[in-house]
């Protein structure tokens, strides 16, 4: 399939996000029909009451937008097994509606719990319980013909290099590539790509202001305020060699989808018609066509 045939996009690129005080949150009927403008044919589902509540509801929203679901984020608490079963019954719901809508990825935010508290890091043995954790809703996604990723996060179990080092020891699940939140956290996503094409299930594609990102981790900056702050940016205007990362993948096999996924946040009062996120997302969406697109016809395959 071609690049483009692969690339997908993400609400939150239009700021659609369920924090609190995160921004204003634009609804579907203006944000479905601006990622067809750009040339998106699919989408990850987005924050709670972005898309209608029930899976008919869902697949006919996409369906009247003309398209299609590629999965969805899902915050799950994973290394405590007192909490499995809940985490097992949430999956379950999701893992159901996506399958119904056509969507084939189940990424996996390990969240400290539900608040979304700042992790703790978890030591070896913590981490093997997290990977048990992970298998059980590697079974529940089996179940409805999908795959887990594994989402590599600010705020998350897995968040600074030393966990993503120690998560790919301990746990044989498929990986999310976001570019953003692993160079976020002092992970090379290029070197990551090199290293574990064969683990890589989908790709998130950010690139980033590398010195809010330092702000970030320090705990100077909330993720919500580097955010608003600028932190990421259209791609080709931060520190992230995006092209270099694809086409690695590429050059390795890697034929799974890639999300335009660039967090924004919107302030103030919604963007007249053909302003706001969708000029970023043209700009990010014209570097792949001029970096990305002619290199990625001569990689060998």
């Amino acid at each position: 399939m071609d690049f483009f045939e692969r690339l997908a996009g993400a609400p939150i690129s239009w700021g659609v996000c369920e924090v609190p005080g995160w921004g204003r949150i634009l609804p579907a009927s203006r944000v479905l029909p601006e990622m067809r403008e750009v040339g998106l044919r699919a989408t990850e589902l987005g924050a709670p009451g972005f898309l209608p509540e029930g899976k008919e509801a869902v697949k006919d929203t996409l369906d009247a937008a003309g398209m299609t679901l590629v999965g969805g984020f899902v915050p799950l608490v994973l290394q405590d097994p007192a909490q499995w079963d809940v985490a097992i019954e949430n999956a379950r719901s999701a893992a159901e509606l996506f399958s119904y809508c056509g969507g084939d990825r189940f990424v996996t935010a390990a969240v400290q719990d539900y608040a979304w508290t700042r992790p703790t890091p978890l030591d070896r043995e913590q981490m093997r319980t997290f990977a048990e954790g992970l298998r059980l809703i590697d079974n529940v996604c089996a179940d409805f013909g999908i795959v887990q990723v594994l989402h590599p996060h600010v705020d998350t179990l897995v968040e600074t290099k030393a966990d993503v080092e120690l998560a790919l020891q301990e746990t044989d699940v498929k990986w999310c590539l976001d570019t953003g939140h692993l160079a976020i956290g002092g992970t090379d996503p290029l070197q990551f790509a090199r290293d574990n094409a064969e683990r890589v299930g989908i790709v998130h594609l950010k690139d980033v202001n590398l010195s809010l990102a330092r702000k970030t981790m320090s705990r100077e900056l909330s993720l919500l305020h580097a955010v608003q702050a600028g932190m990421f940016v259209p791609l080709g205007e931060g520190d992230v060699p995006i092209a270099d990362i694809v086409l690695e993948l590429e050059r390795c096999g890697y034929a799974g989808r890639y999300v335009l996924e660039q967090d924004t946040a919107i302030m103030g009062d919604e963007p007249a018609a053909g302003e706001g996120p969708i000029e970023s997302m043209r700009i990010s969406m014209a570097y792949l066509q001029r970096e990305v697109a002619a290199a990625h016809s001569g990689v060998s395959r």
